[in-house]
C-alpha cells in the first residue's frame, strides 16, 4: 500500500493501482450495485479530458509536454487499457464527482509514469486537478461526457429500429395479398390486409426512429467550459468553443456549444427528452409485440392468423408447446426502458439551482436502456420479424366469419339494415354473405360486386345520395 493525502486526511491506496486516494475513498463509501462504470461513461470522460489537455496545450496554459503525456495516457484507456481502475459504482456522489475524479487520478499517474517513471501517487508533474481537470469542473465535464457516451449506442439504437422497420415492410409486402379480419376493441371489425398491419407496425417503428433521432441532437448541446456553475471561472474564453470544436472531431460527431452554459449546467432537459424518445419507443414496440403475441396464439385455440419462429421448447411439462418467447423477451426489456425514463424524470426534476447532482443515475439508466433496447431489437428482429410465416386459411376463415364484413353494406341497405344483418348472422351462426342471399337483400351478383375482397381494404367510390 502507498499512503496518499488529500483535504480529508491520508488514507492508504494500493500500490498497483492508477487511481488514487479520491477513487479509493469512493469505492469504499459506495459499495452499493457491484457494478464498473458504464464503458460507454469511462470514454466519454476520458475523451474530455484528453481534449482539454489539447486545448490547454494551444491556449498556453499547460506545458505541452505535460499536455502530450495526458494525451497519451487517455490513448492507452481509449484503447481498451487500464479500464479495471475505472472502479467507482454507479450509484455514487452526487455530480460525478467520483467519476471524473477517478478519471483525473488515472491520468495523471499514467502521465507521470509516461514522463519520468516515478512511482504512482506522487502526481508530480502531472496533478489530477491542476493539470488533467485544468479549466473544468465535475459539473460540466461529466454532463459533457455523458452526451458524448450517448453518441454510439444512439446510434446503433437507430440502425437496429431502421432494421425491424425494414423488416416489417418487408412482411408487409410479402402478406398484402392476405385478407381477414380487423379487430377493434378485440372484437370483430371490417376487413383488413394482414399487409396493411404489417407496414402499419413498419411506420411505427418509423416514427419511433424519427423521434430517437431528433432527440439525439439535442443532446449534441456542450455545457463544457461553464466549469462550476456555467460562469466559466478559471477557464479561458475561448476554452468552450475549442473544446466543442476538438470533442467533434475527436468524436466524429458535430457538437455545438449550449445556447446558455449556465442553464445547460442547470437543467437535464435534453437528456429528459432522449430518454422520453426512448420510452415512447418502448411503448409502440410493446404494443407490436403484444400483437404478434395474439395473432400467433393458438395454434388450436387462438387466432393462429401468423406462426412466430419456433427458437426453443415452450413447457416444462406440455410437450411440444412453443411460446412467442422473442415477444416477451422485448416487453420485459420495454418494460425496462418505461422504468429507466421514470428514473431520468425524477432525477431531472431534482437538480437544485446551478447543478442536477443526480448526472451518475441519469447516466447510467439511459446507457443500459440503450444497450438493452438495440441488443433487444437485434434478436427480435433476426430471430422472430424476419421468420414470421401467414397463415392464409386462417385468415381467410376469420375474415369470412366476421360479422364485421355487414358494415361493407352501410352505403347500400343503410346502416339499420346492416345491423340486422349482422344480429341475424351472430344469432344463427351464418356468414354475413349468407344472410344477406336468404334474405334477398342483394342479388348473388350485387353481393359479389359489393362484397368483392379487392375492394373491401381501401376507399371507394359511393354512390350519390338521391335524397331520399
Amino acid at each position: 500500500m502507498r499512503t496518499e493525502h488529500d483535504a480529508l486526511g491520508d488514507k492508504e491506496v494500493p500500490d498497483e493501482a492508477l487511481y488514487g486516494i479520491q477513487t479509493a475513498r469512493a469505492i469504499e463509501n459506495f459499495p452499493i450495485s457491484g457494478l464498473a462504470p458504464r464503458p460507454e461513461l469511462v470514454v466519454g470522460i476520458v475523451t474530455v479530458k484528453k481534449a482539454a489537455a489539447l486545448v490547454n496545450r494551444e491556449l498556453g496554459v499547460l506545458a505541452a509536454e505535460k499536455a502530450q503525456a495526458i494525451v497519451r495516457a487517455a490513448d492507452e484507456v481509449l484503447d481498451g487499457a487500464h479500464r479495471e481502475y475505472f472502479r467507482v459504482d454507479p450509484f455514487q456522489a452526487g455530480a460525478g464527482t467520483s467519476h471524473n475524479m477517478n478519471a483525473n487520478e488515472v491520468l495523471a499517474n499514467r502521465a507521470n509514469e509516461l514522463l519520468d517513471g516515478g512511482p504512482r501517487g506522487v502526481y508530480r508533474p502531472v496533478h489530477p486537478n491542476d493539470d488533467v481537470n485544468k479549466a473544468q469542473s465535475s459539473n460540466d465535464a461529466v454532463p459533457t461526457a455523458i452526451r458524448i457516451a450517448l453518441q454510439a449506442p444512439a446510434a446503433a439504437l437507430l440502425g437496429e429500429l431502421a432494421r425491424l422497420q425494414e423488416a416489417l415492410s418487408a412482411k408487409g409486402r410479402e402478406f398484402d395479398h392476405i385478407l381477414k379480419s380487423a379487430r377493434t376493441h378485440l372484437q370483430d371489425a371490417v376487413p383488413i390486409r394482414l399487409g396493411q398491419e404489417f407496414a402499419a407496425y413498419a411506420v411505427t417503428v418509423g416514427k419511433a426512429h424519427e423521434r430517437v433521432e431528433r432527440a439525439r441532437d439535442e443532446t449534441r448541446a456542450l455545457s463544457i467550459g461553464g466549469t462550476a456553475a456555467g460562469t466559466g471561472l478559471n477557464a479561458d474564453p475561448r476554452f468552450a468553443p475549442l473544446m466543442v470544436a476538438k470533442l467533434s472531431e475527436i468524436v466524429g460527431v458535430p457538437f455545438r456549444p449550449a445556447a446558455d452554459l449556465v442553464q445547460a449546467t442547470q437543467s437535464l432537459d435534453d437528456l429528459v427528452v432522449f430518454s422520453a424518445a426512448l420510452r415512447g419507443a418502448a411503448l409502440s414496440l410493446i404494443q407490436i409485440a403484444n400483437d404478434l403475441r395474439l395473432l400467433s396464439s393458438g395454434p388450436r385455440t387462438g387466432l393462429a392468423e401468423i406462426t412466430l419462429p419456433p427458437v426453443q421448447p415452450g413447457s416444462s411439462i406440455m410437450p411440444g408447446k412453443v411460446n412467442p418467447v422473442m415477444a416477451e423477451m422485448l416487453d420485459m426489456v420495454c418494460f425496462h426502458v418505461v422504468g429507466a425514463d421514470t428514473a431520468v424524470a425524477l432525477a431531472a426534476q431534482a437538480g437544485q439551482l446551478e447543478i442536477n447532482v443526480m448526472t451518475p443515475l441519469v447516466a447510467y439508466e439511459l446507457l443500459f436502456a440503450l444497450e438493452l433496447l438495440a441488443n433487444a431489437l437485434r434478436v427480435f428482429t433476426d430471430r422472430c420479424v424476419s421468420g414470421i410465416v401467414a397463415d392464409e386459411e386462417q385468415c381467410r376463415l376469420w375474415g369470412a366469419r366476421s360479422l364485421g364484413l355487414a358494415a361493407a353494406l352501410n352505403p347500400y341497405i343503410g346502416y339499420e339494415a346492416a345491423a340486422e344483418v349482422a344480429k341475424e348472422a351472430y344469432r344463427s351462426g351464418k356468414p354475413v354473405p349468407d344472410v344477406v342471399l336468404e334474405k334477398g337483400i342483394l342479388t348473388p351478383d350485387e353481393l359479389a360486386e359489393r362484397l368483392d375482397p379487392a375492394s373491401l381494404t381501401q376507399p371507394r367510390r359511393q354512390a350519390p345520395d338521391d335524397g331520399k
